[in-house]
Formats: structure tokens, C-alpha cells, sequence
């Protein structure tokens, strides 16, 4: 069976299912597991140079103040047709983070192929979790994807049990800059499951910007910094976005040295399997709690 995923966290569930060896084409951003994606042809490219412009420049550019303008990809169709692929993934749930659904579809029927579409739209852990079985099922490995999704609820459960009885500390977890907007879908119920009390988004939430005003009067004793797309040294770049906001170091989470800057893309932008990891590494951000494997510099850093 011949994969092509326009997706990230697609790309990264096919690799949970040990199935990267079939993969024929993904996305630019499609970065993990490293090794095994990195011959694998790139059919999409960027309309804009993130690296350049400013988190302001980038959400002027997608459509302002709403999280539901113009795509960032674009699809090579050529390239697509080429591959000759049994199955694409894709997603259709933000037409920001990813090729839309209906270019994709668009571009699929003028395949002379009979190839099957997979539209991804998890908003919540349990959503996520179940992408696993379904793209399983479709690619031949059911009993595979039951039993790694037991394993990843496994290890959520063990996260929540190792935070059990311990302080719920206030959290805002910020995933744009500029403007500012608030976590939503899945994040929640991660800093749930990590002990924390999420403000200013709930679970499943698809989230609008927030005003400034609003996070002061929300008095987090924790803020999680994880823009979309942005590793950890991009984030930092435009850090002043946040530190130059007034009233900032009176912030409860800034007076107690809480401010963490996190690896977005790897572990909570992206609706795929290593949210668990994102979850285990805010057991050791909130509570300082080993949940799984040690949680690096790369992965959490104060700011």
C-alpha cells in the first residue's frame, strides 16, 4: 500500500504504526521520526517564509483575527499524480495548518487512480487516540493500532496517577503571540491529565484570540508558551511579544519563575500520538513529576 500523507501528525501515526516504509509523499513540515521520513518526497510547499516574517506578518497573512484563513501549503499536484499513492491523509480541521480537505479531494478525482481519501479531525485526546485505530484499519494493521492506543492511554493513566493529590495549579497555555491565542482542543485535557486547571479554553474548543486584559484577570500560576508551528527557538525569537506586555511580571506564574517555553510542534500543535509524550512532559513542567522518559531542554525550558 502506497501513503502519502499531508499531514504531520498523520506522517507521525503511520510511523507509530510502524508503517514509514510506505510512504511515497508528505508534507515540508513532516519532520518524525526524523531518519525515516527524510527520503520521503516532499509534495507540498510554503506560500509564505515563516522564518522571516513576524507571528504578526503570519496570522495578517492567513487571515487576520480568525482561525480559518487561506493555507499556508500548497500542493503539488503534479508530483501527487506521480506518486501514484493508494491512500492520501489529510485533515479538515484548519485550513491554516495544513492543505485543505477540498484541494485535496479536488485533486484526487483527477487522478486516473483509485485512491481512498482520509480526512483526520480529532479535537480531543480520546479523538486523537482513535485516529490511531482508524487509520490502522484502513492500512491493514487493526489488532496493531488497538494495542498502541492501549499503551498510549496506558501512559496517560500513569501521568494522571502520578500527579494524583498534588496542588491544581491555574494554567494558560498561549499557542499564537501575535495575537494572542489561547489552547484549545486537546491542549485542556493535556494540562488536566498533568495536573493543572486549564483557563481560557476548554476541551475540544476551537479557540479565538484573547485579549491581553483577559490573561491578567485570569491570574495563571502557570503559563505554557507552545505556538503552532514555532519550535522552541523560534518562540524565543519573539519572547518580547510577551515580556514587554504591561503588567507582565505581575503575573502570579512570572513572579514564581513558571513561564515554560515548549516544543509546540512535537507535542501539542499536532493532533497525533506523541500527545502523550506532551502530557507527560507537563507532569514535570506543573508538579516536577517524572511520568515517562526525563524531559530535556528541548523539550521545556523556563523562560
Amino acid at each position: 500500500m502506497r501513503i502519502v500523507s499531508l499531514l504531520p501528525a498523520a506522517t507521525d501515526i503511520v510511523a507509530e504504526l510502524g508503517l514509514s516504509a510506505r510512504l511515497v509523499g508528505r508534507t515540508h513540515e513532516c519532520d518524525w521520526p526524523p531518519r525515516e521520513v527524510a527520503a520521503v518526497p516532499v509534495v507540498t510547499g510554503a506560500d509564505l517564509d515563516q522564518d522571516r516574517l513576524t507571528s504578526r506578518e503570519i496570522a495578517d497573512a492567513v487571515g487576520g483575527s480568525a482561525h480559518s484563513g487561506s493555507s499556508l501549503y500548497t500542493l503539488d499536484t503534479e508530483a501527487l499524480a506521480g506518486l501514484c499513492p493508494d491512500v492520501v491523509l489529510t485533515q479538515d480541521l484548519c485550513e491554516v495548518c495544513a492543505v485543505s480537505y477540498a484541494s485535496v479531494t479536488r485533486t484526487v478525482r483527477l487522478l486516473d487512480a483509485d485512491t481512498r481519501v482520509l480526512s483526520l479531525e480529532p479535537r480531543t485526546l480520546d479523538d486523537v487516540l482513535d485516529c490511531l485505530v482508524t487509520v490502522g484499519e484502513l492500512l491493514g494493521v487493526r489488532e496493531r493500532a488497538h494495542r498502541r492506543r492501549a499503551e498510549l492511554g496506558a501512559r496517560l493513566d500513569h501521568v494522571r496517577a502520578s500527579v494524583a493529590g498534588r496542588e491544581r495549579l491555574r494554567v494558560v497555555a498561549i499557542e499564537w503571540l501575535d495575537p494572542l491565542w489561547p489552547a484549545g482542543h486537546w491542549v485542556p485535557e493535556q494540562i488536566t491529565a498533568a495536573g493543572g486547571v486549564p483557563l481560557l479554553a476548554a476541551p475540544g474548543e476551537h479557540t479565538k484570540p484573547m485579549t491581553w486584559e483577559a490573561v491578567r484577570a485570569a491570574r495563571p500560576n502557570v503559563v505554557l508558551v507552545l505556538p503552532c508551528g514555532f519550535p522552541p527557538e523560534r518562540t524565543l525569537r519573539e519572547a518580547e511579544l510577551l515580556t514587554g506586555l504591561p503588567g507582565w511580571a505581575e503575573l502570579p506564574a512570572v513572579r514564581d519563575g513558571r513561564v515554560w517555553v515548549l516544543d509546540g510542534p512535537a507535542y501539542f500543535n499536532r493532533p497525533g500520538p506523541r500527545v502523550v509524550r506532551g502530557a507527560e512532559v507537563l507532569a514535570h513542567v506543573l508538579h516536577g513529576v517524572r511520568a515517562g522518559e526525563p524531559v530535556t531542554a528541548s523539550e521545556a525550558r523556563t523562560l
